[in-house]
């Protein structure tokens, strides 16, 4: 039996090693437009490496017993009695116990983080109007709205999210962070993009039948680009 935990512990270690090695050498998110983009690729990385080893351990186990210990041709008889082994159930509860934990503390912190008002220059002000199936942006600020959301880079935003009709939800990918809009209530999100481009904002919640064309252009740029704009939407 110890010939077969070793083997088992090489084989999971081998291709543990060799998947984890995969996941940080290849992009399998989008860019990172945000500084909450950052946050949150760090915690999914971290989910993975824990996760993968775990997965490839009950895996492994699986298919190596079902090879290994398979019933031979012609074997009729009852397989030899298993008693419990109370050391063995209390580390296998206490690992995954502590894992929870420290995942969930963690993830509460990345929150927190994302949530926390910027202690740098003052916030832009941003409403989010949604229905079907269109978006109405607002800026209280300059008394400008447009159907699409332009935004200053590196400038913390805040967006007060509003639906007229049914739940819908701003999603940007490339900013990772999402937020529903709910009738009769008001959410908000809170972004700092990064990266100056243009990006399409999609409803997250299904909402009826045109949800899939459900996008808006998300542009993000120069601080002086953005206050040409401002100025030619208020004419």
């Amino acid at each position: 039996m110890k010939k077969h935990f070793l083997i088992l512990a090489a084989i999971i270690v081998v291709i543990s090693s060799g998947l984890v090695l995969l996941l940080l050498n290849v992009n399998y998110t989008p860019v990172k437009a945000s500084e909450e983009a950052y946050l949150i690729d760090n915690l999914l990385t971290r989910l993975l490496i824990v996760a993968i080893p775990i997965f490839t351990l009950c895996m492994v186990a699986i298919i190596y017993s079902c090879i290994v210990f398979r019933r031979k041709r012609g074997d009729d008889e009852d397989g030899p009695p298993w008693r419990g082994h109370a050391p063995t159930e209390i580390v296998w509860t206490l690992i995954p116990l502590s894992i929870v934990l420290f995942f969930a503390i963690y993830g509460s912190a990345v929150l927190g983080d994302i949530m926390r008002t910027s202690p740098g220059g003052k916030e832009l002000e941003v409403k989010v109007i949604t229905s079907q199936w269109n978006w109405r942006f607002e800026y209280p600020e300059y008394n400008v709205t447009s159907s699409e959301l332009r935004l200053p880079v590196n400038r913390p935003v805040m967006l007060h999210l509003y639906a007229t009709d049914v739940i819908h939800a701003f999603w940007v990918p490339e900013f990772r962070v999402k937020q529903d809009a709910v009738p009769g209530l008001e959410t908000m999100l809170r972004i700092t993009p990064t990266r100056l481009g243009e990006y399409t904002a999609y409803c997250n919640q299904l909402c009826g039948m045109a949800h899939a064309y459900m996008t808006t252009a998300v542009k993000v740029v120069e601080t002086s680009a953005f206050d040409q704009w401002v100025m030619e939407q208020r004419r």
